[in-house]
């Protein structure tokens, strides 16, 4: 059976289809586009009721039953549980890996998120806003180089689903105003990520 992704182009849809790319998991997409408001579409609602993309609806859930998923971390966590991939099966480096998702959903997102908003899009400039998302995104990225010079992944010798988490949000440091040359292991990882087939095929759902 075919998983039904509902997405669009951003860093939280591409984490969903990257890692359906690296499972080699048959899915159809099913483009929500947020800049005309359809994710409040009463359709989607019903798949995702905090009217965020990326969702999910799996035909083959527990116990052969469908299943409908919001949020990214839960999404991934399914899909890994699911195949028994893309998670450490050593314990240590499974809540290590959990540990790291955790954080980018509590920050290397929302803050970055911030980031985009207020240097890209917001209609006025807020000086106060760009400086203090601007400062904690670096700090953030700070975090992470100082991670990923310890290891080559966030979990240790394991690709998991926390690098696939995080590795869309940096792929948009240009929009953070963010040299990679200033995180040198982030750059590391970054490119090392970027020579995965299965992360270009996922960074390009939707097609445009």
């Amino acid at each position: 059976m075919t998983i039904q992704l509902y997405t669009w182009s951003t860093p939280n849809g591409r984490k969903v289809s990257i890692a359906l790319e690296e499972l080699g998991l048959r899915y159809a997409v099913h483009t929500v586009n947020i800049t005309k408001d359809e994710q409040f579409a009463p359709d989607f609602l019903r798949i995702s009721p905090n009217n965020k993309i990326p969702a999910i609806v799996d035909p083959e859930g527990p116990d052969g039953q469908a299943i409908a998923l919001f949020e990214t971390g839960a999404i991934l966590l399914y899909l890994a549980e699911k195949t028994g991939a893309l998670m450490p099966v050593d314990e240590r480096a499974r809540w290590r890996a959990l540990q790291w998702l955790m954080w980018q959903m509590g920050g290397f997102g929302p803050m970055l998120g911030q980031a985009h908003h207020f240097l890209r899009f917001a209609p006025e400039d807020v000086p106060y806003a760009k400086t203090r998302y601007g400062n904690e995104t670096r700090r953030l990225y700070g975090v992470l180089d100082k991670r990923l010079g310890e290891a080559p992944f966030l979990a240790g010798e394991s690709y998991s689903v926390a690098d696939i988490a995080t590795y869309p949000w940096a792929a948009r440091h240009e929009w953070q105003q963010v040299d990679l040359a200033d995180f040198p292991n982030v750059a590391r990882w970054f490119a090392t990520l970027g020579e995965r087939p299965a992360v270009a095929r996922g960074m390009a759902v939707p097609a445009s």
